[in-house]
């Protein structure tokens, strides 16, 4: 697998939920802050989001949100401040109470998709984490095609009640948050993990390490992947990942071993030969340094909170 989807699948939960809004006239709703991250789509009319951070960003049609670190936030039909939205915003599970999906707004009104991913926060990759508060992708001609054609798309699996519908939406939606996080990565200019990926000499590394994590990996059979010498890959790699690639290579085996125990009923053994250490008790050892607890502890902490958010689903 490639570097961002591997940072997506392991943090990504189940499918995502998500809620169709016809709303006219005047409203404000707030979502509350949660492990996840939200998004908004909107597919006529406009409306105004302002966060608990302070960012106000206005919306129009095709244009989407993606909140990624699952900021506490309010949409509106109109522009406000945090005093406003104290005083005027209701709970979204109240106003969507308040609201038909199914009736048609009025020519002046305002219809969206507004969701949520679930994600594990506990294990994010620094790809995710660099994402900032708010990621805006306003619709313009031209720009960012893919994103365009999936909105379009949902557009019509929720027009009509068409078969597989079921199917369909929840992975329409897991492209959505594909295609928003690569067209932030093509936007934006300040990113460290962009210019990372960006730089064939790093990109190579990164490329080779997620696709054979387990292979017998060094800076050697590294710098060959690449085509540099060693002292070129480790310091590219240094200055753009902020860890030396064999480090990072350790890293990732955890992670991605966390991912086996959450993901799977597969034994240690088996997990530990998948990504990369000759023995369970290498990568116990490894992964107790990272996580600060046992590869069994783990396994059963995630199974009770999985089990738990899905009674609260």
């Amino acid at each position: 697998m490639d570097v961002v989807s591997d940072a997506i699948s392991a943090v990504h939960l189940g499918h995502p939920w998500f809620q169709r809004v016809r709303a006219s006239g005047s409203w404000c709703a707030r979502l509350d802050a949660y492990d996840g991250a939200g998004f908004h789509v909107v597919l006529k009319g406009n409306c105004r989001l302002l966060t608990d951070g302070g960012a106000s960003v206005s919306l129009g049609v095709g244009d989407a949100v993606l909140l990624p670190h699952g900021t506490g936030h309010v949409i509106a039909d109109a522009r406000l401040d945090a005093e406003v939205a104290a005083r005027k915003a209701v709970p979204f599970e109240q106003w969507l109470g308040e609201t038909s999906p199914r009736a048609r707004p009025d020519r002046d009104g305002t219809e969206m998709i507004c969701g949520r991913y679930w994600l594990d926060c506990s294990r994010m990759h620094p790809l995710m984490t660099e994402l900032p508060e708010v990621v805006h992708l306003p619709s313009r001609v031209g720009t960012h095609l893919e994103l365009r054609a999936a909105i379009d798309l949902l557009a019509g699996e929720l027009d009509e009640a068409r078969p597989g519908s079921c199917v369909a939406l929840p992975n329409l939606l897991d492209l959505l948050l594909v295609y928003m996080i690569r067209a932030w990565m093509t936007e934006t200019t300040s990113g460290a993990w962009p210019s990372a990926l960006g730089d064939s000499v790093t990109a190579a590394a990164l490329r080779a390490m997620h696709s054979h994590p387990a292979a017998p990996w060094s800076i050697d059979r590294l710098a060959a992947e690449a085509g540099v010498s060693r002292p070129t890959l480790a310091r590219r790699f240094t200055t753009l990942v902020g860890r030396p690639p064999m480090a990072y290579l350790t890293w990732w085996r955890v992670i991605l071993a966390a991912t086996l125990l959450r993901d799977t009923k597969e034994t240690l053994a088996t997990i530990a030969d998948r990504v990369g250490y000759g023995s369970p008790y290498a990568l116990s050892h490894a992964f107790q340094r990272e996580f600060g607890t046992t590869p069994g502890r783990y396994r059963e902490a995630t199974n009770r909170r999985a089990t738990s958010d899905a009674s609260t689903r």
